[in-house]
């Protein structure tokens, strides 16, 4: 598998922690996964299809590793709703009831991903970071419209534990250490 060979290829070069994630439905997934280098393992469609699949790589890996992935979509009437299979089927799940029930499950941490904001580098979705902190005491990644550097500093206030970021570096001229920088002069603690 040609993503296996990726992992394997961070693993040994990066030194933070490596979540990975992408089609994962068993622990046979699971294992390649961890067997290639991974520290922490993001699940989605497969947890929503089979909740226990959260306890089953909490139980064999631990907590810390299991990382829930949330993608939703504000309804009309301003509900939000958490979608599978890359954002193109709606389950009827609130992504705060879904978050709390990960947490139950298992889960170590969530990643809340805006399919509305994805790509558009117009700020995070703060209403619905905010209703999934709220609902769960397990951190909270916040994914999905970051285009600032203020963006980042949004999202750490609206209560995300992690601000994630992918098409800022792609389309701008900006570093995660001018990220940093900003980060800390806006007074949040930032690693160095």
């Amino acid at each position: 598998d040609d993503f296996l060979g990726v992992i394997q290829g961070f693993s040994k070069r990066c030194f933070v922690p490596l979540a990975a994630g992408g089609g994962l439905r068993d622990m046979d997934d699971v294992d390649r996964y961890m067997g290639a280098g991974a520290d922490k393992i993001v699940v989605n469609t497969g947890a929503i299809e089979r909740p226990e699949f959260i306890t089953d790589v909490a139980k064999r890996y631990g907590s810390q590793c299991v990382v829930v992935s949330i993608d939703a979509r504000q309804r009309e009437g301003g509900a939000y709703e958490v979608f599978s299979h890359l954002g193109s089927i709606p389950t009827g799940l609130s992504p705060a009831d879904w978050a709390m029930q990960a947490q139950e499950l298992g889960a170590g941490e969530v990643l809340i991903t805006s399919i509305d904001r994805d790509g558009w580098l117009q700020g995070y979705d703060l209403e619905l970071i905010g209703e999934v902190v709220d609902a769960v005491s397990f951190p909270v990644l916040a994914l999905g419209g970051a285009g600032t550097w203020d963006h980042l500093v949004e999202g750490f206030r609206a209560g995300a534990d992690g601000a994630c970021t992918q098409n800022i570096y792609h389309f701008t001229e900006r570093s995660i250490l001018s990220a940093k920088a900003h980060l800390k002069a806006a007074g949040l603690l930032v690693r160095e």
